[in-house]
């Protein structure tokens, strides 16, 4: 990162949805930056895959949080279930001595539910009703149960993961519903966290290279830039290291609740704070999308 030293060390925090993705991007910056850092999903090596049916798992991430410097504890967690969120909150808190400085929402688990160039009249709406409470209903059940925590320290960081930063259209209605509710989560958190000292921001990364994706363009992260030969777009994408270094900026401002409420973007944070993609760029998904889609899709 750049940063000398190790900015969140001695802090606790709680990534749900730290699988894969995104999720396990935080986790693993959460570490480097000297953070004992739980680490939540369905897919365990003890107890086999989710659904989604991936081969990551939960004790891979927190293992490579611990290389990176940190202390990474896996808990298999369906966020969906009040009662393992609130078990799992419990271990938190007699672990760490009541200590939480950072939650992070990240649960989707929606990919295998989206019906993409489809109008909501022809889409299922069970499996577009469980979409929103995969992607939604997870992360209010996660903040109600963990809240507490930061709340009794009178200071802390919540973030709330999601998809895009703007009011525009995201392609496909549940898939829609559930990004943009997720910004509104961050928002009302803010609004009844700032008292208490405690702040609460909306997080989106540009084009991620997620395991999946990668696996899509036939590439892995030591050569990622050949996927462009299947997806154009590929060569402005992230790696999920550009958004937990995002998440570890913002958990190391002092001023952090000048930014609560906002919805915040991995290519707005990394000139501000002067952080970089683990190549050493700083990918800018909004100016890729103003030169070359903007045209055929209209405004990010």
């Amino acid at each position: 990162m750049g940063t000398a030293g190790a900015p969140l060390e001695g802090q606790v925090a709680l990534v749900a949805g730290g699988t894969r993705g995104g999720g396990r991007g935080i986790a693993v910056e959460l570490g480097a930056a000297g953070a004992t850092v739980y680490v939540t999903g369905r897919s365990s090596r003890a107890s086999g895959r989710s659904d989604l049916d991936r081969p990551e798992t939960i004790e891979e991430t927190a293992e490579a949080v611990t290389a990176a410097g940190g202390t990474g504890i896996p808990v298999r967690v369906d966020h969906s279930e009040p009662a393992q969120v609130r078990e799992l909150v419990a271990r938190i808190e007699a672990e760490q001595s009541g200590r939480l400085d950072v939650l992070v929402n990240c649960v989707w688990g929606g990919d295998p539910l989206t019906e993409w160039d489809r109008p909501l009249w022809e889409q299922d709406l069970e499996q577009g009703f469980r979409l929103v409470r995969r992607a939604v209903d997870t992360h209010v059940i996660t903040s109600h149960h963990a809240l507490p925590l930061l709340v009794a320290r009178g200071r802390g960081l919540v973030v709330e993961v999601t998809d895009g930063n703007t009011a525009r259209y995201r392609g496909s209605f549940f898939y829609d519903q559930a990004k943009a509710a997720v910004i509104r989560l961050a928002v009302a958190q803010a609004a009844e966290l700032r008292e208490h000292g405690v702040a609460a921001v909306a997080l989106t990364p540009g084009f991620l290279r997620s395991e999946a994706v990668l696996e899509v363009c036939g590439v892995t992260e030591a050569n990622w830039r050949e996927g462009a030969a299947v997806d154009a777009d590929f060569t402005a994408s992230e790696s999920p290291a550009y958004l937990g270094r995002a998440v570890v900026a913002l958990a190391s401002d002092p001023d952090i609740l000048k930014l609560s409420g906002q919805a915040l973007a991995t290519w707005e944070l990394a000139p501000r704070y002067g952080f970089t993609d683990a190549d050493g760029s700083q990918p800018n998904w909004a100016a890729y999308w103003a030169a070359v889609l903007e045209p055929k899709l209209g405004p990010l």
